[in-house]
């Protein structure tokens, strides 16, 4: 579905990204590494934010090299960044509307997509009317998730969803992960590794700008590096 072959990015003089390649096919994928290894350089080179030196991405066969972001979302991309970026003085219904607000497709499927929403986030149903700005953190986060789905994309990216918030939270929302996976194929930047292990497929290990090791799930919780330096064992 998704494939990035041998990127280079830079910021000035610095080289972010180095030769990366990664594939999300149809399932739910990992990016794990520490604070400045790459993951959210990467995530913007695949959303049309960052262009890559050197590489190529490909999105169901076509190129998104020098697309612009709303173009890659009508392709069927979708990003919940780390920053949520809701609309704050809109209500949590409109907020939600506008996730489906530019992509036809997505409009016929209103209805259905945003009764799926309430399944996964029952809360949001009870806060229709309240403006998004005036929600918990883990209730902004669930509505930033919610209106990224209502984009009914194929490929979703989460951009570190457990950011700031309370382990309850963390754990409900890497609970609803294997349910979006029957909707979209998922992309996961996150520094939680031991949460993530358990609601992935597969992952890779991004240290430096360089992908340090890839697996599936079980032989990255099993590898001792990924234990040391991220499980904390």
């Amino acid at each position: 579905m998704l494939a990035v072959r041998g990127i280079d990015n830079y910021y000035g003089k610095l080289h972010v990204l180095r030769a990366l390649t990664i594939e999300v096919g149809r399932e739910s994928v990992g990016l794990f590494g520490p604070n400045g290894a790459g993951k959210t350089t990467l995530i913007n080179a695949i959303m049309g934010l960052a262009r890559p030196a050197r590489g190529e991405i490909v999105f169901e066969g076509r190129s998104l090299l020098g697309l612009a972001p709303h173009q890659i979302a009508h392709l069927g991309i979708a990003l919940v960044p780390q920053e949520r970026e809701l609309f704050p003085l809109m209500a949590v219904k409109g907020n939600l509307e506008s996730g489906a607000a530019h992509i036809p497709a997505a409009r016929e499927k209103m209805k259905s997509t945003m009764e799926f929403v309430f399944e996964l986030f029952p809360i949001l149903k009870q806060r229709l009317g309240q403006p998004a700005g005036t929600l918990s953190g883990g209730e902004q986060r669930m509505l930033a998730i919610g209106r990224a789905l209502m984009a009914n994309p194929k490929l979703i990216i989460l951009d570190e969803p457990s950011l700031g918030l309370q382990p309850s939270v963390v754990t409900h929302l890497f609970g609803t992960l294997k349910e979006i996976k029957q909707k979209a194929s998922i992309l996961l930047a996150e520094q939680n590794v031991r949460q993530s292990l358990k609601a992935i497929d597969r992952g890779y290990v991004l240290e430096n700008g360089e992908i340090a090791l890839e697996g599936d799930a079980a032989s990255l919780a099993g590898n001792e590096h990924v234990k040391r330096s991220y499980l904390g064992l």
